[in-house]
């Protein structure tokens, strides 16, 4: 059975930083490509960072450039998000996505996700 369990959300003032790990388990971890997901109330699931499978290549979502890093850990089957810089628009729910894709077929996994909420 896959699992992809994100952790680290929370309450955090503007300007604040934040760390989200999401750790995978049921798959070859280092054979995917991670990447985090956000979703604001009464938004669409947006694409915020991307990470490849063996971690040489990372992507980011203009919106985020410069503030958040992408990272991931193939030895502990996890992946990180590091949040600085946040604003009141970087609260949403976060989520953790895997992909594997061969010739044949793509392979698609998504966490629960998780809160984060910055505030003042």
């Amino acid at each position: 059975q896959v699992q992809l369990v994100e952790s680290g959300g929370g309450l955090v003032q503007p300007g604040g930083s934040l760390r989200l790990s999401c750790e995978a388990s049921g798959i070859t971890f280092s054979d995917y490509a991670m990447s985090w997901y956000r979703q604001a109330p009464g938004k669409e699931r947006v694409w915020v960072a991307r990470i490849t499978s063996v971690g040489g290549s990372t992507g980011y979502a203009d919106f985020v450039k410069g503030r958040f890093t992408i990272s991931r850990d193939n030895g502990k089957n996890t992946v990180y998000l590091q949040m600085t810089s946040l604003k009141p628009e970087d609260t949403a729910v976060y989520y953790c996505n895997a992909v594997r894709r061969t010739v044949f077929t793509t392979q698609d996994y998504w966490g629960q996700g998780t809160q984060v909420t910055v505030s003042s």
